[in-house]
């Protein structure tokens, strides 16, 4: 249940009102809001004098759910806006790694001449294997930071596990939380504290609900600012690294409030099947894509298979802003 409070009802006794109702309380649109579980059918008479509002769902995909709030969340990254009304497809691309600064300052260049704003680049990487490049870690974060200072640009890079949260956040415009680390309740937790935006990458074994729920741990603790990113489920197939699920996205559409990014470059983890999939992908009307590409994806230290080279990113860039047009959006 999601109880939506008076304007005149104050912090204390909201706090207050939460605590009674063992209920999350958090301050949006500018009046205190309480999320109960949503076995929680019915409030009691003695607290309606308090609510404004009042949503009874029927599970805990609550405050991503379109039967609360009927609009797209619109978010506002440094004044470049996605979902809403915008109608703007938000292309976000870079290497999979930080590697050096040549590297870097090479991908930035590209995005630069190409108008995106939004570069990527992991700092900490999450491997499967230990024995394979992990990431350069604060040094990578210092070189992400080097190139928003002298490009401009948003930045958006994957946090690991939780002792690296700060350090993300205070060098990235985008908080990244990967496949690998979507249950990691301490990271979602202290993503809620902060109002950066967040990108929550569903998890290649999880449902749509069980991904759902882990945004609202994020979206209770405070933090609006949520991106739900679809990047590939496993499934018996072999031939492709994963299954991009693009009824899942449009499951998302239909019934979150939450902007939707897709990943077709982890999807299928192979660079010859990227640009088919990312022109899809844009047809769908999602809010955003993000794409890996590398100055030179034979020597990338990290999933160099499914990279593009610049070559071929700048001919799929004209091609996705055909695409966006023929359907009224906007690559940006």
């Amino acid at each position: 249940m999601i109880i939506e409070l008076k304007n005149n009802v104050s912090e204390a006794r909201a706090q207050e009102l939460a605590q009674e109702l063992k209920a999350f309380c958090i301050h949006y649109d500018g009046r205190y809001t309480l999320i109960t579980s949503s076995s929680v059918k019915e409030l009691e008479a003695k607290y309606h004098s308090d609510a404004d509002r009042i949503t009874v769902l029927n599970d805990d995909m609550q405050l991503s759910s379109r039967a609360w709030k009927q609009e797209t969340r619109t978010i506002d990254i440094n004044g470049v806006k996605i979902g809403g009304s915008t109608n703007h497809t938000l292309l976000i691309a870079g290497p999979c790694s930080v590697e050096s600064e040549e590297q870097i300052e090479q991908s930035a260049t590209l995005l630069k001449e190409l108008g995106i704003s939004t570069l990527r680049a992991g700092a900490f990487k999450p491997r499967t294997s230990p024995y394979t490049f992990q990431g350069m870690g604060l040094d990578g974060l210092k070189l992400l930071k080097k190139m928003r200072e002298k490009y401009g640009f948003n930045i958006i890079t994957e946090v690991r596990d939780a002792t690296q949260v700060e350090d993300i956040i205070e060098y990235s415009d985008i908080i990244q939380i990967g496949a690998k680390s979507m249950y990691d309740h301490g990271i979602l937790k202290r993503c809620g504290k902060t109002q950066k935006p967040v990108l929550i990458k569903r998890g290649f074994g999880t449902t749509l609900q069980e991904f759902l729920q882990c945004a609202e741990f994020v979206l209770a603790g405070g933090n609006p600012n949520v991106i739900l990113c679809e990047r590939g489920i496993r499934t018996f197939e072999t031939k492709t690294r994963f299954t991009l699920d693009l009824c899942g996205a449009a499951w998302m559409k239909e019934y979150s409030n939450l902007p939707i990014i897709l990943d077709p470059s982890h999807a299928i983890g192979y660079a010859y099947g990227v640009p088919d999939l990312a022109r899809a992908c844009t047809a769908m009307g999602v809010d955003g894509l993000l794409i890996e590409v590398h100055p030179n994806p034979k020597v990338a230290k990290s999933d160099a298979s499914q990279q593009l080279n610049h070559d071929q990113f700048r001919e799929l860039t004209g091609s996705l802003k055909k695409v966006a047009e023929a359907i009224g959006r906007k690559i940006i």
